[in-house]
């Protein structure tokens, strides 16, 4: 018994060194199975059928043993108990009405059935808990709790991961089983990796355009600020300015100097993670960048553990059910699978955590951090830069105006960016990239809309929703439009992809080439259009489409024209309409509104419009994020992991993953489903990019229907929802859901 608990408090604490949480970690390690030193369990292990309860005993214990300690290693016992306590069913909430509060189960325990040999055979120490970081809230008492509640989930994830990887080397062992992929150190390949980079940006140089020689010039810049001291930076850069590769080429440079082990480049939708990381990979190669979306991570989906489970079965499960832990020496993956997970309390979810400690993050289109969310999400920024060693970039063309002498004084949301920006010159550059003429086309329906795309044979069309893009590609279709392209999220990434390289191919060639989209074209999609229509948006927006208008510049800036129009029969929704109202103030107030000025002055008006209670609101529950962790007198403490977790969801609709297999390599991925050996993780990885993600109730009806089915449910659960009727997804608009009950089981090919 005790070896298992040593091995996995061993582990731990390499994984806690790093961030100067050792010695907690540690003690967390060798506690978590301390239940099983009971006749109960010894008797569960020869075949009784009775469920044990073995977490709570570590938890209770830790604390018994911090009474006899100073009061700061007794705040980290604590949190050591909500680790223990949640290391198979997740972090639970102290007190409240949630499953299984954390009070709820210590003062239930009894420690008359431990087996005493235990205190002999681990000889835990309680003491020297609390790291020495260098700033520690003193004087704000919400923000110091805020502060302790994520030491806790950084003692979780190193629990966790180390648990899962010592159970992971039994079954290896013993089972034949495959180990989760091994990835080297970053600091290893750095010299590589630069040298890589820097063939690939020579080869670039040889095109002499201005906007490329311009694109050079940034890139040179921001690599010569990579010495400066790790924390917050701002990266502002017009759309087509090449940000993209200028942040990678600072997070490269900004690692060696400072030894950093890993890159993260956090983008805002699934729609272009692929996208990014096949760039990534062309650079720097296929072994050393993980590409993780957090489309088939579904957590809250699959049946819950109880408390706890037997060893054996819950430890297979373990194995069966994990996802990714970030050792990769380059993350590409989503703002919501970075943020929910900084906000978790699932173990799947957490294990990560401890990888993202010590790393250069690159939050590329910064300005999409969700407004309700603002507030929690800069706080987690700033505790991971100047606690946990982190460099973040907020990286945009459209710079949120979060930088805190922007607000009043000690405002939640501000940050401390003076003197970080890392771009030369962000006005002049916005000056010389000026390279569109914006025009207000007022009201259109879609026969006004269709009349207007008819005049140019290239053109974009981007509106506010599936459902719009959808009719209004098929009465386009129905008019006879030449080089109709249909892009939406309706489509799974591997497909756009395709999508994408015919409209490039089309748009280099002069061929007629008319895409209607939604939003997901906005960022970071690599296309160049004379013409560009947009439905009223924030003014954030319309800089984003206003970049797939002349991205190279080759065209005269009045021949380049975006439309901004309104959509009466189909309305923006709520939070949209809002910015526009918000935009609609910044064209009397900036002549240039696609310059920094103007963007600043829009984001400063959208935050004083929605004020500091509306940047910290939950999904469920309007109090708000940043309370939910407290510290009483005698430094109890009341955090609400749990229900956080539950709350801070950066995707309101809470779509579900359907996996399409139109191809042989999604299908061959789904085969391995059924060998049991082989991780979810390392299947998930395969099928992230043939994900369409749907309403919940839609994938219900089609689950009803039988047109799709949950792959190998007895070894997986609920975690590969897969179509079974192919018929459903149509080549040209994607995943048509609402034939579901239409179509006939015939149609059935999988």
């Amino acid at each position: 018994m005790n070896s298992h608990l040593i091995a996995v408090a061993e582990v731990a604490q390499q994984f806690g060194a790093r961030i100067g949480i050792g010695r907690a970690a540690r003690l967390a390690g060798l506690l978590h199975d301390l239940g099983k030193y009971t006749p109960q369990f010894q008797a569960r292990l020869s075949g009784a059928q009775e469920r044990v309860d073995h977490s709570t005993a570590g938890a209770a214990i830790v604390v018994q043993l911090a009474r006899a300690v100073k009061a700061d290693d007794r705040i980290v016992a604590e949190l050591i108990a909500y680790c223990i306590a949640g290391h198979h069913a997740g972090l639970p909430d102290k007190q409240g009405e949630t499953f299984s509060t954390l009070s709820e189960r210590l003062n239930g325990f009894s420690a008359a059935g431990l087996d005493p040999i235990w205190k002999s055979e681990i000889a835990p120490e309680v003491a020297d808990l609390l790291p020495s970081f260098p700033n520690w809230e003193k004087t704000d008492r919400t923000r110091a709790a805020f502060q302790l509640g994520f030491l806790g989930r950084m003692i979780f994830s190193c629990l966790v991961d180390a648990d899962f990887k010592d159970t992971e080397q039994f079954y290896a062992c013993t089972e034949g089983r495959q180990i989760g992929r091994t990835w080297p150190e970053l600091q290893s390949v750095l010299p590589s990796l630069i040298k890589a980079f820097d063939t690939h940006m020579g080869q670039k140089r040889k095109s002499d355009t201005p906007v490329n020689v311009l694109r050079a010039n940034i890139l040179d810049h921001v690599r010569s600020r990579a010495s400066e001291k790790p924390g917050l930076f701002t990266l502002t850069v017009p759309t087509g300015g090449g940000k993209t590769l200028a942040s990678l080429g600072f997070a490269l440079e900004h690692a060696r100097a400072h030894g950093l082990g890993r890159l993260i480049y956090a983008i805002p939708f699934t729609s272009i993670i692929d996208q990014t990381a096949a760039i990534f990979r062309e650079i720097l190669g296929n072994d050393v960048v993980l590409e993780h979306h957090s489309a088939i991570e579904d957590e809250e989906r699959r049946p819950r553990e109880p408390r706890d489970a037997d060893s054996t079965k819950a430890d297979r499960d373990k194995l069966k059910l994990a996802m990714e832990d970030w050792a990769a020496p380059i993350v590409v993956t989503t703002n919501v699978q970075l943020f929910e997970s900084l906000f978790a309390a699932r173990t799947s979810r957490c294990r990560k955590l401890h990888n993202i400690a010590n790393s250069v993050i690159i939050l590329d289109e910064a300005q999409t951090l969700p407004r309700p969310l603002l507030i929690p999400a800069v706080w987690a920024l700033r505790e991971l830069a100047e606690n946990y060693n982190c460099s973040i970039v907020l990286c945009t063309a459209t710079q949120p105006a979060l930088d805190q002498r922007k607000f009043p004084a000690r405002h939640p949301a501000g940050l401390p960016l003076e003197g970080r920006e890392l771009a030369p010159d962000p006005d002049d550059m916005a000056k010389r990239l000026e390279r569109v003429r914006l025009e207000h086309g007022g009201v259109m329906d879609d026969m006004a809309l269709l009349a207007e795309f008819s005049k140019t044979d290239q053109g974009l069309v981007i509106v506010n929703s599936r459902k719009h893009a959808l009719a209004l590609y098929r009465q386009a279709k129905e008019a006879g439009l030449d080089g109709l392209v249909h892009l939406t999220t309706r489509q799974y990434a591997a497909h756009r992809r395709e999508i994408l390289a015919a409209v490039r191919q089309r748009l280099m060639n002069g061929e007629p080439c008319r895409v209607i989209a939604t939003s997901l074209v906005e960022a970071g999609v690599d296309l160049d259009f004379p013409k560009v229509l947009r439905a009223e948006a924030g003014l954030d927006q319309i800089a984003q489409a206003a970049g797939r208008c002349n991205r190279e510049g080759r065209r005269p800036v009045e021949d380049s024209i975006v439309i901004v129009f309104e959509a009466p029969e189909n309305p923006p929704p709520p939070e949209i309409a809002g910015l526009s109202g918000d935009m609609a103030r910044m064209m009397a107030r900036h002549e240039k509104l696609l310059s920094p000025a103007a963007i600043e002055d829009f984001f400063g008006e959208v935050y004083w419009r929605i004020g500091p209670e509306g940047l910290d609101r939950g999904r469920n529950d309007r109090l708000p994020i940043v309370d939910k962790f407290r510290i009483g007198s005698g430094g109890v403490t009341n955090f609400s992991y749990r229900s956080v977790a539950e709350n801070f969801r950066m995707i309101e609709s809470g779509m579900v993953p359907v996996i399409v297999a139109r191809d042989e390599q999604a299908k061959a991925a789904i085969a391995k489903l059924r060998i049991e050996t082989i991780p979810s993780g390392a299947i998930a990885r395969d099928l992230q990019t043939y994900v369409v993600q749907v309403p919940p109730k839609a994938r219900a009806r089609l689950i009803a229907c039988g047109h799709v089915k949950f792959a190998d449910e007895r070894l997986r659960a609920d975690q590969f929802a897969v179509l079974m009727t192919l018929g459903l997804y149509d080549p040209e608009v994607g995943l048509v859901w609402e034939d579901a009950e239409y179509l006939s089981q015939e149609a059935i090919v999988i």
